[in-house]
């Protein structure tokens, strides 16, 4: 006659047609690989998983779906692929991305860039061109015979190439 508490609310709990069952996600969860600060790589990185750089790298990341972020302490001389990038380090290569471009306010990149959004924080450093892609892949009414976007002269070269021409002016 006596129950125990537990088989009780069991029971009562798997009858209720409206007790709360929580919504599954659809997403899997953040995995992220890390390159310590002592770590030295080089050659050919790829995978399925996001990376985060601390240490050094040299040769080529592709990681076409997921997220590369070079540390404060990141150093990399590598070509990057990924669907986005972020950049607090230090990186000399192209970098091409299928999303997003995130220059943080301690970064620096010497390479080309194609991407479909750009984010230059105030600090940054930034050499070489820029390709900004649209989302949808739309030609521009003034220029229909055009595959790529035109590059564009990142703001880190203009004072540059001004003092430049300004030195050969004198």
């Amino acid at each position: 006659m006596l129950q125990s508490p537990e088989k009780n609310s069991n029971t009562q709990f798997s009858s209720n047609p409206n007790a709360y069952t929580p919504a599954k996600t659809t997403t899997l969860p953040t995995e992220q690989a890390t390159i310590g600060r002592s770590l030295v790589i080089k050659g050919e990185i790829s995978g399925a998983e996001s990376l985060y750089v601390d240490g050094k790298i040299e040769g080529t990341i592709n990681l076409t779906d997921n997220r590369v972020t070079i540390g404060r302490n990141g150093v990399v001389a590598a070509n990057i692929n990924a669907r986005e990038v972020v950049i607090m380090g230090k990186v000399t290569g192209n970098i091409q991305c299928a999303d997003r471009l995130d220059i943080r306010s301690e970064g620096s990149l010497a390479g080309d860039v194609v991407t479909m959004r750009i984010s230059v924080e105030d600090g940054a450093v930034l050499k070489g061109s820029v390709q900004v892609r649209s989302a949808d892949g739309k030609q521009d009414k003034h220029q229909p015979s055009q595959n790529q976007p035109k590059p564009v002269t990142s703001i880190a070269e203009q004072p540059k190439a001004a003092a430049a021409a300004a030195g050969a002016q004198a």
